[in-house]
């Protein structure tokens, strides 16, 4: 088995067969399995993909265990030379599997790779090759620094917006809507962090993956779609905690006792203001 395909599934049943749709018809000449683990979707999802598609293997959990812990449990029981996290909310082309897997055979000292990500409208999804959100990344990039000088590599150290997206080259992060890792690599640095629930595990991994020597590449030479946020714009409040909290996680984890108690205090306190602005924004779009 070459590729293990690993979808989790929320309560998005029509995205969801639309990406298994979109990799059954792959082109390919190996042999991949896909693994669905849906996390307690109280839609039809369990029953459509069951029937739609017998041959992928399906794990029902009977609580939503998160996004992190989900994948772990695919990855447990896959049995490829690569791991492929996929967005539920993705379409892949017919070659990007064989470009991907092609690309990691010819090059061994890669620990995981990511296509070109595009957004529905034809944007780049600036996801898909970052920089590690360092205290300054993160400042640059929160005070609109980066979108004030978009060429300048010192104030784009996150999204790398000074790099041409057609070429390709060493990042710090991919995005966990297309990440493929080798299984040799996840063997070394581990699986997932299972204390983020939804958000910051893939460029939590990502930094254990350099951290270990792998290189990690972002490859444009195929690309995908992600309909990011196509549901709605108004999300859950436990989204947009989740998504700050993984903020707060990775900061402690890989930085606090980089910096001083000063430059802590400031991405802590900068982390919460940017919660209460999102929630009070997210309550203004619901009273709408």
């Amino acid at each position: 088995m070459e590729l293990s395909i690993i979808i989790v599934n929320y309560n998005t049943c029509r995205l969801t067969c639309d990406a298994i749709q979109s990799v059954l018809q792959s082109v390919t000449a190996f042999a991949y399995e896909v693994i669905i683990v849906d996390n307690h979707s109280t839609d039809s999802s369990v029953e459509t993909i069951t029937k739609l598609f017998p041959e992928v293997c399906l794990i029902k959990n009977e609580e939503n265990v998160g996004f992190a812990k989900a994948n772990n449990q695919a990855i447990a029981v896959s049995s490829g030379k690569y791991i492929l996290l996929l967005n539920s909310d993705t379409i892949i082309k017919p070659d990007t599997l064989q470009v991907m897997v092609s690309y990691m055979n010819e090059h061994p000292k890669v620990g995981a790779s990511g296509c070109k990500v595009m957004l529905p409208d034809g944007s780049l999804d600036k996801a898909c090759k970052r920089g590690f959100p360092t205290p300054s990344a993160s400042f640059y990039y929160l005070t609109g620094l980066s979108k004030i000088f978009p060429n300048k590599a010192r104030f784009n150290m996150y999204q790398l917006t000074h790099l041409d997206p057609d070429q390709s080259y060493q990042v710090d992060c991919l995005v966990g809507a297309f990440m493929v890792v080798r299984s040799e690599t996840i063997k070394q640095v581990g699986l997932l962090d299972e204390e983020f629930f939804m958000y910051g595990e893939d460029v939590d991994w990502c930094y254990r993956i350099k951290q270990s020597g792998w290189e990690i590449i972002y490859y444009p030479y195929t690309s995908i779609i992600h309909y990011k946020g196509a549901s709605s714009k108004r999300k859950p409040y436990k989204i947009v905690y989740e998504f700050h909290r993984a903020m707060y996680l990775f900061h402690k984890k890989h930085y606090q006792k980089r910096y001083p108690l000063v430059v802590n205090l400031f991405v802590y306190g900068g982390i919460v203001l940017k919660l209460l602005l999102a929630m009070m924004q997210n309550a203004r779009k619901r009273l709408r």
